[in-house]
């Protein structure tokens, strides 16, 4: 057999559960290792991290003092890596659907019922119901376009409260008005929805108000955290 055959033999398959997640990180930290590191510990790190099928009594054994000392001793900015880079392979995973990363304007009442009756039942659909010229209704419409930035798999919408067809169930005392549906079904109908907010409101108070009644889904994934982290680490 090929000593590229036996290499692929000893480094295992990716696992699940406590101890996979262990080797995992133990196989990433091999990968990742300095090479300015000593022999000796390269070579403690590399028995941790790919343990041969022949050696039952060191893959069961317990973890040593020395092992342990090696893991504390490893750079901390290489673990915030492996943990950003497992949430961004884990979004990728739960990600589905479309993009909608803007509001759409509804021109007609059927444009109203379509979007609402034919948009994929996991989509979160928010409508706003507004008038010109009517107070808070431009505000709305502002803090609308920021979060249909930040909740790209939300589908936010506006139409104006004359082309829905129902003017008269929509006057300017319940406007703006907030609907939120999930697979044609209403979940949250918020009438004069400015009356929960100070004159000068913003989308953080949109947003906030939405997730009271757990309305929104979480944000896209970001990693601007993490780097700003390591930016600010580097001498």
């Amino acid at each position: 057999m090929s000593s590229v055959n036996q290499e692929e033999e000893e480094l295992p398959a990716n696992h699940t559960g406590p101890k996979g997640v262990i080797n995992d990180w133990r196989r990433y930290k091999l990968d990742s290792v300095d090479q300015t590191v000593p022999q000796k510990k390269r070579e403690l790190l590399r028995q941790m991290s790919n343990p041969r099928d022949d050696d039952k009594e060191r893959q069961n054994r317990k973890m040593s003092a020395q092992e342990y000392e090696l893991i504390q001793e490893e750079d901390e900015r290489c673990l915030k890596r492996y943990r950003k880079q497992c949430m961004q392979e884990m979004h990728e995973r739960l990600s589905f659907g479309p993009k909608f990363e803007c509001v759409h304007e509804l021109e007609s009442g059927e444009a109203f019922l379509e979007v609402i009756e034919k948009e994929h039942r996991l989509t979160l659909v928010v409508v706003h119901i507004y008038q010109h010229g009517v107070k808070g209704c431009e505000q709305m419409n502002s803090c609308l376009d920021c979060l249909a930035a930040e909740y790209p798999t939300v589908k936010f919408c506006r139409i104006d409260a004359v082309a829905t067809g129902a003017a008269e169930r929509f006057s300017s005392e319940v406007l703006p008005t907030l609907l939120v549906y999930k697979a044609g079904e209403l979940l949250g109908n918020f009438l004069a929805i400015t009356k929960h907010f100070n004159e000068e409101f913003f989308a953080t108070d949109v947003e906030g108000f939405l997730n009271e009644y757990g309305l929104l889904s979480e944000k896209e994934f970001s990693a601007c955290g993490d780097d700003e982290d390591d930016a600010g680490e580097v001498e």
